[in-house]
């Protein structure tokens, strides 16, 4: 259950960021956040984030069940 819920948040934080990132960077037109660098910023760090996440829920050791 906790992998699921890395990857959902880990997904939300990548696709949040890459939205951000493009907002920030002037490429999505038309909100407030539209050219203004530090949603660049934020979108950046949110998006490695959400990659890190992504990566830490798929690559963790998955043991059988019984052993440590």
């Amino acid at each position: 259950m906790t992998r699921i819920a890395l990857n959902v948040v880990g997904a939300f934080l990548l696709l949040t960021g890459v939205i951000w990132f493009l907002q920030g960077i002037n490429i999505l037109l038309g909100t407030p956040m539209s050219g203004q660098l530090r949603w660049s910023v934020w979108g950046t760090l949110a998006a490695v984030v959400g990659v890190g996440l992504l990566v830490y829920a798929n690559r963790r050791n998955r043991s059988p069940a019984g052993q440590p």
